[in-house]
Parts: structure tokens; C-alpha cells; sequence
């Protein structure tokens, strides 16, 4: 637990850093060191031993360095996925998914702690919304995270817990920090964001020159059965949520995945498969189809094998770019906010 009164030096860019440290009288190098310190993950100024120890003295005096605990960590026996719920503070916990692929290892994140979304597809609204992520809190799911699984990070999703751009300033910095060169060093094209669907943000996000991929949890291709699966539809719509991903797309040159759960008997319909072609003709995207996670507190479930046979072979006739994204962990609690729930609240 941090103290109240001192201030979160892992969140600070290097060129905040330098800034602090040429205001003290230090040489503004230093800020390349103490940076290389905290996303190594380093918990305590007196490890950095390339830095004097009046400066460590006053780092300890002035700045805090966050660090989580590990409350449950699983393992799926079937594929390799890890799950971590890690304590961040006070009585805050957030959860983390590694993930391996042919083309690397990802991590999901989150961002919240809880979510205000109220989206029915996953357990993180269960209790509501405590607050957002710190851009530190972030990072260090990846440091520690890549740490405890002992191989190291290619990609990252800000897809776990909470709405990553309901909380755009922090979710902002921390791809700053994990960006750069001088620390972990994942490149922009290797980071997915995942919203669903707050359109000035996404717009405000095209503004900024980063590489990104934007993911769209759209799952519904009308407005009754979107607004039923996720509350924040009945103040956007489908076609305003489309158009953003269009302008969204030419203002940065990234095209739009599209996410799509696939639930039994509400969205999986022959005439929705239709409906979500027509939609999708024409546009800068991709579309990956999911089985939906199988979440206990819900009463959705996955579709039939065979209903998602049907479902892709209408999109593939109508010239849908598509894929069908590979379950993972279904063996742990793999659904965003599961753990967390089962862990804290029952």
C-alpha cells in the first residue's frame, strides 16, 4: 500500500523524470536509469545502486513504488493460459490473462477496477464500479506478470476488467510508458485496445499518433438485441458505432476488429448473420467471431458448434472478412471479472 502522501513515480515518463530531476540539481541522465529501475520491476529505491544515496533518500522521501501481491494464480491444464488476480491495494484486485499463440505471448489487462458498463457478457459489472487504473497498476500486471510466467510479453490487450476508455488519461500514459524504447518496449501494432463503444473517445483516441489496434465489441449487428447485451447502446446505436469505427479508420490508416460473441438463440440467427454482412460490406474491418466465455452469474450461453457453422457460412458467401478466435483456459476462471467475483464476493 502506497502513502498518501507521496506521489507515483512509475507513472511518470522520462521526460517527466528528467524534468523533476534537473529541478533537484541532478543530472537529467539519471531519468533513463531510474526508468530502466521501475519497469525492470524494482520495488525499492535502495536496489538502485548506479544512483548516490542522497538521491535514493530523497526518491524514498518524495515518490512511492507500486507493486502487487498474488491473491490466486490458475493454470489451464488444457492450452497453458495463466490467470492472475493480483491485490493492487487497500482492498482493490485486478485480474490478467496470459496467453500463448504461434506468434507470440499476450497479456489481457485491465483497467478498472470493476466496470460502470453493465454489459451482460462478462461478470466485471457484477459489483459495480470501485475506480480506474493507475497508469502504474497497469503496467505492472505485464512486468509482473511476464516475471512470474518467466517469458517475455509480444503483445498486449487492454480487454480485461473494466472499459479502457472510460478511463482514456491513465489507459494513455501507461501505453506511453509501455511503449518506450527504453523500457519494455512493446511496439504500438502489438497493443489492442478494446472499447464498447464510447464514440468521442474513439474519435478523441484517432487524434493521437499511435499505431494501435482499436477492437469493437459489437456483437450484435441491431440495435434491440446490442441494447439488451450492452447498455451503452441505447445512447450511441449500431450505425453512429459503425460510423465512428469509419472515421476512426481514416483518420489513422488501422482498420476496426469488430468483436462478436457468439450466444445461444439471441445473436447467432441465420437472419442476424445476414443482417451483420450487409452492415459490415463496405467497411475498413475485420470480424472475429468467439464462443462466449461461460460466465456462472449469467444466464447467456455459447452457441451450438453447428449454429456457428451456419452463422460463418453466410458471412463467408456475403464476403465477410472473418476469423474465429481460438478459446482459451476454459478449464480456469478465464472470463473477465470471474475470478475476481468468485474470489472476493462469495
Amino acid at each position: 500500500m502506497e502513502p498518501t502522501m507521496k506521489h507515483d513515480i512509475k507513472s511518470m515518463l522520462p521526460s517527466e523524470l528528467k524534468e523533476y530531476l534537473s529541478s533537484i540539481g541532478e543530472q537529467p541522465f539519471r531519468s533513463q536509469q531510474i526508468f530502466s529501475w521501475l519497469q525492470s520491476g524494482f520495488c525499492s529505491f535502495s536496489e538502485m545502486t548506479n544512483l548516490s544515496l542522497e538521491l535514493r533518500k530523497r526518491l524514498e522521501d518524495e515518490f512511492y513504488i507500486s507493486s502487487p501481491e498474488l491473491i490466486e494464480k490458475q493454470v489451464s491444464q488444457v492450452d497453458g493460459t495463466i490467470k492472475y488476480l493480483w491485490h493492487i491495494r487497500e482492498n482493490d484486485a485486478v485480474e490478467c490473462v496470459f496467453m500463448e499463440y504461434a506468434s507470440g505471448n499476450s497479456l489481457c489487462i485491465s483497467t478498472q477496477v470493476g466496470c460502470r458498463m453493465g454489459c451482460i457478457l462478462c461478470a466485471s459489472s457484477i459489483n459495480g464500479f470501485i475506480r480506474d487504473l493507475t497508469a502504474s497498476e497497469m503496467l505492472d500486471q505485464v512486468i509482473f506478470t511476464q516475471r512470474d510466467a518467466g517469458k517475455r510479453l509480444s503483445n498486449i490487450v487492454l480487454m480485461g476488467i473494466g472499459e479502457p476508455l472510460d478511463n482514456f488519461e491513465n489507459v494513455m500514459r501507461f501505453i506511453q510508458l509501455i511503449n518506450h524504447p527504453d523500457g519494455i518496449n512493446i511496439g504500438s501494432r502489438h497493443i489492442t485496445v478494446s472499447t464498447c463503444g464510447i464514440i468521442e473517445n474513439i474519435d478523441r483516441l484517432s487524434e493521437y499518433d499511435v499505431q494501435l489496434t482499436l477492437a469493437i465489441s459489437l456483437h450484435a449487428p441491431d440495435d434491440e438485441t446490442r441494447s439488451y447485451l450492452m447498455p451503452i447502446n441505447l445512447t450511441t446505436g449500431v450505425n453512429k458505432l459503425l460510423e465512428a469505427g469509419e472515421r476512426y479508420f481514416i483518420k489513422t490508416g488501422r482498420r476496426i476488429t469488430y468483436e462478436y460473441a457468439m450466444i445461444d438463440k439471441v445473436n447467432d440467427s441465420e437472419e442476424q448473420a445476414a443482417l451483420l454482412s450487409k452492415i459490415l460490406k463496405g467497411t475498413k474491418s475485420h470480424l472475429n467471431l468467439i464462443l462466449l466465455s461461460d460466465v456462472h452469474e449469467r444466464s447467456l450461453k455459447a452457441s451450438s458448434l453447428e449454429r456457428v457453422r451456419a452463422f460463418k457460412d453466410i458471412l463467408y458467401q456475403n464476403g465477410v472478412n472473418y476469423t474465429v478466435r481460438r478459446s482459451l483456459g476454459a478449464d480456469i476462471d478465464a472470463s473477465c471479472g470471474q475470478l475476481r467475483h468468485r474470489m472476493l464476493y462469495t
